[in-house]
């Protein structure tokens, strides 16, 4: 387990909430909440197995911001960009990466410099995760799936501010 998960696993440092998740709209939802508390420099890290919803979940935050295109999983491309009116995301999946120095080639660093960055598997970068961040573990819970958010610095007091 890296430092990450088992830091969030632990309990975070600004706090944990859980919110059961029935469907693919209350995790788009979900999304929507966590995209009104968006500011620049913010890193989102969405863990969960293979289907968990981390995909439907960046979808969610996007839309909320104002992106009316396709969304689709950087899987294969690593990283997409997207620029709307006041914001700029950056999308990670890093499943696929072969070495985590390749982190800098991507363009991690200047992504969150430049606005606000997504990460699926975030895991595999564990070390380079900001002390300040969100947290979304997307989880299998039987019948559906919980999401606990673990909140990391300036995210503490944004925690609970979120409806979702």
């Amino acid at each position: 387990m890296t430092p990450a998960v088992s830091a969030a696993r632990s309990g975070a440092l600004g706090g944990e909430r859980l919110i059961p998740l029935n469907d693919e709209a209350a995790t788009s939802k979900l999304g929507a909440a966590v995209a009104a508390e968006l500011v620049h420099g913010d890193v989102v890290a969405l863990f969960g197995d293979l289907g968990a919803g981390k995909t439907t979940f960046a979808r969610g935050v996007l839309r909320a911001l104002g992106h009316g295109g396709v969304v689709p999983s950087p899987t294969f491309t690593l990283v997409q960009h997207y620029e709307m009116p006041g914001i700029s995301v950056a999308h990670f999946d890093l499943y696929r990466l072969g070495d985590v120095g390749e982190l800098h080639e991507l363009g991690l660093d200047d992504a969150r410099h430049d606005g606000t960055v997504l990460i699926e598997w975030p895991e595999i970068a564990a070390h380079a995760l900001p002390s300040d961040r969100l947290e979304v573990h997307l989880e299998d819970a039987g019948g559906g799936r919980i999401a606990r958010l673990a909140a990391f610095g300036s995210w503490a007091g944004r925690l609970a501010r979120l409806v979702a």
